[in-house]
């Protein structure tokens, strides 16, 4: 006979209240309710106010992490912790103040500072969660991904979609930082993960430093897709794209309103999108990447929409509102925009530009129909 297992009780205590648009308290409402609680039954009419609420409200808070302090930390954990199979990345996680102590940047989103010694290696592994590794600063770590080599130069985007083979070594006799991003959180609230250790160390060949990796050489020509290939893979088969070609993008934009023609996405504020070049839908199925240039003294126009974002400083100084909350940001500095909260950027008058990295999760609520974005919001 199979065992009986006692269900605990609700946690949920339920009471009657006299409240506009509630059942009126009575002996034989809070009878009802008790019953409701043994059988682990919560009614609609005392939950619709959190679960329907006229607009979205995050659980995560918008906050700020400063760069150097970060790499501080980084590399303090360098000299104390190695790197192995007790926990495969040295990498430290954003964990947002408003999450519960958990390592999630927002509910949906993973974002993290990794950080490899001259001559490490990290194991290899893959896992179902997609993931990007984006360089603010440095040169010399190679990330190898299903046994191709890609280098990783400051400004350099490195997509991998979920289920890749992949590892680190750093070839440099510098340490070196960068960020990760992925989509554990999301992953973990449906319960959809799986991960798999790889070998202990990467081979000798796959430490060589070609100078483009085969990915670049097969989807690294602009409007040109290798017939050999399948052309609509789960996140982009092109493991790198460069710095000198997202910087030469956005400065045309710029320079084409100059010239008095249309190309930026407002005034002063130019933005490309990192997309898979064989379906030219986003990088990957669940996190969207962008790069977005604030030229001098101007701002973008303030927007919000469902879904939330982690952005990072590539290079410049300027201010930035999320919410209420109002920040100065200079080059590495990392910051979360919660759902439906407005955000804008400007961009100082006494520096060059303001070059902001962003990555979120617009793709999960496009697929479910469900995104929206609101320019102008205050």
């Amino acid at each position: 006979m199979a065992a009986v297992i006692d269900v605990p009780p609700s946690p949920v205590r339920l009471k009657a209240v006299a409240a506009p648009g509630q059942p009126e308290p009575t002996p034989a409402l809070e009878q009802l309710y008790r019953g409701f609680e043994q059988e682990l039954l919560v009614p609609l009419w005392t939950e619709i106010g959190d679960l329907m609420p006229p607009q979205p409200r995050s659980k995560a808070a918008a906050h700020l992490w400063r760069w150097e302090r970060l790499k501080q930390l980084a590399g303090e954990a360098g000299r104390i912790v190695p790197v192995g199979r007790g926990g495969e990345r040295r990498a430290i996680a954003l964990a947002n103040p408003a999450l519960g102590g958990r390592p999630f940047a927002t509910p949906t989103l993973w974002a993290a500072i990794q950080y490899l010694m001259p001559g490490e290696n990290a194991p290899e592994h893959r896992h179902t969660q997609h993931a990007f590794r984006f360089v603010v600063e440095g040169e010399g770590v190679w990330t190898v991904v299903g046994g191709d080599a890609v280098r990783m130069s400051r400004g350099d985007f490195l997509p991998q979609a979920g289920w890749n083979w992949h590892a680190h070594h750093n070839a440099a006799t510098e340490p070196m930082a960068w960020i990760d991003g992925l989509d554990i959180p999301f992953a973990y609230m449906t319960e959809s993960q799986f991960f798999e250790h790889g070998r202990d160390a990467i081979s000798e060949a796959e430490q060589g430093t070609p100078e483009r990796s085969r990915s670049e050489r097969l989807w690294g020509h602009p409007g040109l897709r290798p017939l050999s290939q399948p052309a609509d893979t789960a996140g982009s088969p092109l493991l790198a794209y460069r710095w000198a070609d997202t910087d030469r993008a956005l400065a045309d934009q710029l320079a084409l309103e100059d010239e008095g023609h249309p190309g930026v996405v407002s005034a002063g504020h130019a933005a490309v999108r990192f997309t898979h070049p064989g379906t030219g839908r986003d990088v990957m199925p669940t996190i969207r990447c962008e790069m977005h240039r604030v030229r001098r003294g101007g701002r973008t126009r303030a927007w919000r929409e469902v879904g939330s974002s982690v952005y990072q400083v590539f290079d410049g100084t300027g201010s930035v509102r999320v919410g209420g909350q109002q920040w100065r940001v200079q080059r590495g500095d990392l910051f979360v925009v919660p759902s439906w909260v407005p955000f804008q950027a400007q961009c100082d008058a006494d520096a060059p530009l303001l070059d902001l990295f962003r990555f979120g999760d617009a793709p999960i609520f496009e697929a479910l129909h469900q995104h929206r974005v609101q320019v102008d919001a205050e």
